[in-house]
C-alpha cells in the first residue's frame, strides 16, 4: 500500500470510497454526505491540498482517504480531521491506521499544532486523540463534547484554547 497526496485525477475514486465506507451507515436510497463534503471542502479556503491524503493499493486503486482542513481554535489555526474512508471490503485490515498516521505525520510536519476530530471513542485514542476539554478545546456544537477529541502536535502551545470552528461546508451538511 502507498500513501501518497490526492491528484486531480483521484476525485471521482474518493468520491466511490466514501460512498463505500459511509454507505452502510446511510438509510438505503440515500448518498452518504460525504462525498458532497469532500467536494466542498476542495473548493473551500479551507483546503489544505497536502493534508488530502489516498491509500493506494499494490494496483493502484485508490482504496482510501483522509482529508484534514483549517478550522480555528478562537482566533489561532487548527485542523479539523475528516472524512477518513476506506472501502468497505477493506476495512479494518490496517487502512485507515496508515491514513492516520500519514496525515498526523504530514500535518506535524506542516508545523500545525492541533487536530481536532469528531470521531469514536475506541478507535482516534490509539493516534494520540484525548477528550478535547483536555486540552482546552471545546466544540461549537454542544452535542458534540462527548465525542469531540483532539491531537496535540509538536507545534502546540498549551494556552491555547477555545472553542473550536471546523471549516463552513461542515455546517452545510446534512
Amino acid at each position: 500500500m502507498l500513501i501518497r497526496r490526492e491528484l486531480p485525477a483521484d476525485v471521482d475514486a474518493i468520491a466511490e470510497v466514501h460512498r463505500s465506507a459511509f454507505a452502510p451507515l446511510t438509510p438505503p436510497g440515500s448518498e452518504p454526505v460525504e462525498p458532497g463534503l469532500v467536494a466542498a471542502l476542495r473548493a473551500s479556503s479551507a483546503w489544505i491540498p497536502a493534508l488530502s491524503l489516498v491509500a493506494e493499493d499494490r494496483d493502484g486503486t485508490v482504496v482510501g482517504h483522509v482529508v484534514a482542513t483549517r478550522g480555528t481554535i478562537a482566533s489561532a489555526p487548527a485542523l479539523g480531521l475528516g472524512p477518513l474512508g476506506v472501502r468497505a471490503d477493506l476495512q479494518r485490515k490496517g487502512v485507515g491506521a496508515a491514513l492516520m498516521h500519514a496525515v498526523l505525520g504530514a500535518a506535524d510536519a506542516l508545523d500545525e499544532a492541533v487536530v481536532v476530530l469528531l470521531g469514536h471513542l475506541d478507535y482516534y485514542p490509539r493516534f494520540g486523540f484525548v477528550p478535547a476539554a483536555d486540552l482546552g478545546i471545546a466544540p461549537d456544537v454542544a452535542e458534540w463534547a462527548p465525542h469531540f477529541q483532539a491531537r496535540a502536535l509538536t507545534a502546540h502551545r498549551p494556552g491555547v484554547s477555545g472553542v473550536f470552528r471546523y471549516a463552513p461546508p461542515f455546517y452545510e451538511i446534512g
